[in-house]
């Protein structure tokens, strides 16, 4: 059964741990609380002289808190990598791919290629009816292809293209 949280505490929560913490929701309140390496040693480890308490042995041991991933536990490339392989159109699925293996800048160049794939095209005839001077920039490298800007190009009755070396951002 899902369980709904506060993203904002949550998030505030994740914000303050250091590689040391480890943070548990509790199923029923939805309030998480925060031990430490230490902490959770003494209490696996039984030790009485650091004066454990009750709750920490119940965060522990009881299926009413839920461990939450660190951010050593969340792995970006291989959530992006996933959403790529799963992507039902093939063509599109490695154009997704090759974004997120040019090194440097993969996320942005995911992101925008995700939302190349959402957008919903205008139609030819609502473009043809601008008639406002329009400049179209555009990278030989960008998330828009060259040949797209050059059909929008031919479009607009009074439009002026530029096509410039670089991506997006670049």
């Amino acid at each position: 059964m899902a369980v709904v949280v506060s993203l904002r505490e949550l998030v505030d929560e994740l914000k303050i741990i250091t590689d040391e913490h480890h943070v548990f929701l509790n199923k029923a309140t939805r309030k998480t609380v925060t031990l430490t390496d230490e902490d959770i040693s003494a209490v696996e480890s039984g030790d009485d002289t650091a004066e454990r308490q009750d709750w920490e042995q119940e965060v522990l041991w009881s299926d009413d808190y839920l461990e939450l991933p660190s951010k050593f536990d969340i792995h970006e490339y291989k959530i992006m990598e996933r959403f790529c392989l799963d992507f039902p159109d093939e063509r599109i699925s490695d154009e997704l791919l090759d974004k997120i293996r040019g090194g440097s800048g993969a996320f942005r160049r995911f992101k925008d290629a995700v939302r190349m794939v959402e957008f919903k095209d205008w139609r030819a005839e609502d473009i043809k009816s601008i008639q406002s001077p329009t400049l179209i920039i555009n990278g030989d490298a960008d998330v828009v292809r060259p040949e797209h800007a050059m059909e929008m190009f031919r479009l607009l009755p009074n439009a002026k293209l530029a096509i410039l070396p670089g991506g997006h951002g670049a």
